[in-house]
Formats: structure tokens, C-alpha cells, sequence
């Protein structure tokens, strides 16, 4: 008898629990589906796909060496599951839960139909601290660290080979993928992703605690893991679990080449748990990729897109120093720490008044580590469209003298401020001659932050105490 294990966003071989299970059970076909019409959504460009592409060649290695390659099939998943079954007598699916975006849903809706009318049984394990029919947030920070807490699985000690072909892997070009050059970005794979959480809790985690908002170090003294984690390269289990090793080794002195920093350690682990906090939100309740959480906000900024507001911002060319080299810092590289994101968000939100469904793909389209439950709501609260968290507008000229005093982050990725004072890098349009041919700035940040700020909070007063916000508490706050 033969099962199919469907690699989905769990891009490794170690603590995979569908393929662990499954191989002690059956033969398998390890099957991962490049779907075209995925690569079509809005949200996804090829630096998603390349980081895929390598992530599925050293997936593919890893199971050869257990005896069996990844099976890759390009196309629609239900004509290839459909002939799968027919061809191979398939009774077992094996996955993990797939929380992503609208369409990944809808797929996995039109699957299940499918495997329920040829009688085959999809069995489907959560994965990382997200759960399914959830009611209510009471019982989930339990169930969390009940699941973190667990010792991680290992690889299948072997897998028996299938008379099966795959398919070719074809390139971004070929799919017709949205292109947004990133020299920068990270490389994917299982290994890389083990050989990042070593060197962060072996050295790099040190200042975690000092630099995590600061854009200039954060790349160096982050995990930077988000990506692995999005991807599935590691699972969120095992970077617990390696975690608690190297700390329970530094506390009983075994390994004297590791001095960790506990305090960053604590507060590298409270991320963890946000970054599984978020993405049950969007499994509770999926229609905030398009929509308000609360519909209190529907109109507020529908009717005041400003395009060349959106172009300056997308570009980089905004004005304001800080705004424009981490935009243009993300666009090279795919990843910018959490605070210089949430100023980014914050900054189109609230100072250009756009509405975030019409910027949201523009950083989904950039951010490498791109995950929809963090990213939507996260995009909701910097937007204050929750109705439940505090109303937040990051002042990007105090962020940039706070976070980077110097201007060496600055004058890395804005060129035409290299030879400005710094005295005026900061706030380059109080520069008397301004010799530079840095952009003016496109709107004034105190007074339409006073604006913004206005708006939201004259909402929030009113709905403080009502029923849509009492109900989206119950669902959402644990």
C-alpha cells in the first residue's frame, strides 16, 4: 500500500510528524505541488520562489538519502491528486494544517471534496502552536507550551523507493512570476536554517535584546529565522527545543565556548510565541487578509488613495530618511526588524492616510519571511483597525534619531544624503542650502499625525464597549 505525505510550508525531513507517521506505516510518495495559478496571486513574487526552489532541492537531497527523492508535480493539485489516486490506489493523505492566504484555503476546500468522494483519508496534524476549531482564546497559551514543550521528532530511518518520475522544477521565468530583484536575499534549505539557529545561540544572540529594533545591527544579532520558519525548514518545536538545550547547557556550565545572554534568550522565546499568536488569528478567522477586523473603520480610508503618496513610499522617496532607506534596505534585502516595519505600516497608514489593502502586497510582495497571519494583522494594528489594541503612530524622525544617531544606516541606502551634516541628516529639510538632490519631503509628519490620531481615536471612544469589539476580544485575545 502505498500513502502520499503533501509537503505544503514544511520544507524538512526532521520533526516532520505527517512524514514521520506515515513512513512507519506504508510506503509513501513525498509530493510537493507547484501550483500556477498560486504564483499568480498578488501577495507573492519570485524571491518566494527562488527561496522555495532551493528550499525543494535540499529537501529533495534529504530524502534521497533516505531512500526515496521529493516527487514534484506542476499543475493544478486536484487533476494531480486525482490521477495519483487513480494510478497508485492512494487510501492516506498525510500534511500539516496549512494557515496562509484566501487561496491556499479555497484549494484545500476543493481537495478535501475531492479526497471525501474517492474515499481517501486526509489526515492532517497541527503544526507550530496553531490550532484548528478554536472557540475561544482561553485554553490556547496551554495548549502553546504543551506542544513547544514536547521533544521534536526525528527523521524516518529509511524510506522505500516508488516506480515514480518527477517532474522538473521550473523557473520563475518559466511560471511567469512577479520580478522584484533582491540581491540580498537569504538562502534556503533545512541546513541553512540549522546552521542560523546555531550561530545565533552561539554567538549572535548575545545583543538580541540591545538591538532589535535598531536597523543597522538587527540583521546581524536577530535570528533571522522568520524565513525558515515561514517555509518550514525548521519548525517552531525544534527551535524551541535546540533553544532549551543551549540553555540548559550554558546553566550547568557544558559548554564553555557558549555564553548566553538569558535576558535576550527570554525575550527571543516571548517572539516565538507572538509570531504562533498571530497566525491563529488568521486561522480563526481568515477574512482578515481583506478585510477590517473591526468594521467600525470600513470607510475611513477608502476615499483617500493617494497614488503619488503610494509611489513615493513604495519607492523610497518619501522624504524622510529613515522611511526611505528601509524601504529601500527591504527592497535589496527581503527583511527589516519588526519596529522599522511597523514604521513603515505606520507611516503609510496614518501620515499618507492610505488604506492598507492597497499597500498590504507591495511588503507581502517584498518581505522574504512573508507570512499572512502575522503580516495582515499586523498591517490591522499599526493601521488601528482592530478596535482592540492601542493606537500606535511611530514618529519616523524620533525613530531615526533614536535608532540610528549616527546616520550610518541612513547614508548606506540614501546615496544623496552622504554628504549631508549630521546635524541635518535626520531632518534634512531644516538644511539651510540643502547642496543634495535628496527628495523633499511629501507631507508634513506632526500635523498629519495629529490627524490621523484625531480620526482613530474619536472611533475607538465609541466603540470601546460595544458588542463587535467584546466579541473580537473573546476570539482573539488569549
Amino acid at each position: 500500500m502505498t500513502d502520499i505525505v503533501w509537503f505544503k510550508r514544511d520544507l524538512r525531513v526532521n520533526d516532520h510528524e505527517p512524514l514521520y507517521l506515515a513512513s512507519k506505516k506504508n510506503k509513501i510518495i513525498p509530493l510537493y505541488i507547484i501550483e500556477n495559478d498560486f504564483w499568480k496571486q498578488p501577495d507573492v513574487s519570485d524571491r518566494h520562489y527562488n527561496f522555495l526552489v532551493e528550499s525543494l532541492n535540499d529537501l529533495s537531497s534529504s530524502l534521497q538519502n533516505l531512500g526515496q527523492e521529493l516527487i514534484i508535480r506542476v499543475g493544478d493539485a486536484e487533476k494531480i491528486f486525482t490521477k495519483l489516486i487513480e494510478e497508485h490506489s492512494i487510501q492516506n493523505i498525510w500534511s500539516h494544517e496549512e494557515t496562509w492566504n484566501n487561496w491556499t484555503y479555497e484549494r484545500d476546500m476543493r481537495c478535501r471534496r475531492l479526497f471525501s468522494k474517492k474515499n481517501v483519508r486526509w489526515n492532517e496534524i497541527h503544526v507550530n502552536g496553531v490550532f484548528r476549531g478554536l472557540n475561544d482564546r482561553k485554553s490556547w497559551a496551554r495548549m502553546f507550551y504543551k506542544e513547544m514543550n514536547k521533544i521534536p521528532f526525528g527523521r524516518p530511518e529509511k524510506l522505500d523507493i516508488i516506480n515514480i518520475k518527477s517532474e522538473n522544477i521550473p523557473s520563475a521565468d518559466d511560471l511567469s512570476i512577479r520580478s522584484i530583484e533582491c540581491p540580498y536575499r537569504q538562502f534556503g534549505g533545512e541546513k541553512e536554517a540549522h546552521s542560523l539557529i546555531d550561530s545565533f545561540l552561539t554567538s549572535r544572540s548575545y545583543d538580541y535584546s540591545k538591538n532589535i529594533s535598531s536597523p543597522l545591527y538587527s540583521h546581524e544579532t536577530c535570528s533571522r529565522l522568520s524565513t525558515y520558519l515561514a517555509f518550514g525548514n525548521i519548525s517552531l518545536k525544534q527551535v524551541f527545543y535546540i533553544t532549551k538545550v543551549a540553555t540548559d547547557n550554558a546553566k550547568n556550565n557544558k559548554d564553555s565556548n557558549n555564553i548566553l545572554n538569558f535576558r535576550s534568550i527570554n525575550a527571543f522565546k516571548s517572539r516565538l510565541r507572538w509570531r504562533s499568536h498571530f497566525i491563529q488569528k488568521l486561522e480563526d478567522q481568515p477574512n482578515i487578509e481583506s478585510q477590517n477586523l473591526h468594521d467600525a473603520y470600513n470607510d475611513i480610508r477608502q476615499a483617500h488613495f493617494n497614488e503619488e503618496f503610494y509611489v513615493a513610499w513604495r519607492d523610497g522617496k518619501t522624504g524622510f530618511p529613515l522611511i526611505d532607506a528601509c524601504m529601500r534596505s527591504l527592497i535589496q534585502t527581503g527583511w527589516i526588524n519588526f519596529r522599522m516595519r511597523a514604521m513603515l505600516v505606520s507611516f503609510a497608514s496614518n501620515n499618507l492616510w492610505l488604506d492598507w489593502r492597497k499597500f498590504a502586497h507591495h511588503l507581502s510582495n517584498i518581505f522574504t519571511d512573508y507570512e499572512p497571519g502575522i503580516h495582515y494583522s499586523q498591517i490591522q494594528m499599526q493601521s488601528g483597525t482592530t478596535g482592540i489594541n492601542t493606537i500606535r503612530i511611530y514618529n519616523p524622525v524620533k525613530q531615526s534619531y533614536d535608532q540610528d544617531k549616527d546616520g550610518v544606516f541612513i547614508k548606506k541606502w540614501v546615496g544623496e544624503l552622504e554628504d549631508c551634516p549630521i546635524e541635518y541628516l535626520h531632518e534634512p529639510w531644516k538644511h539651510e542650502t540643502k547642496k543634495f538632490t535628496y527628495t523633499s519631503r511629501i507631507v508634513d509628519e506632526n500635523e498629519t499625525r495629529k490627524k490621523a490620531s484625531s480620526q482613530l481615536y474619536s472611533i475607538k471612544s465609541k466603540i470601546r464597549n460595544s458588542e463587535t469589539t467584546k466579541k473580537i476580544l473573546k476570539k482573539h485575545v488569549s
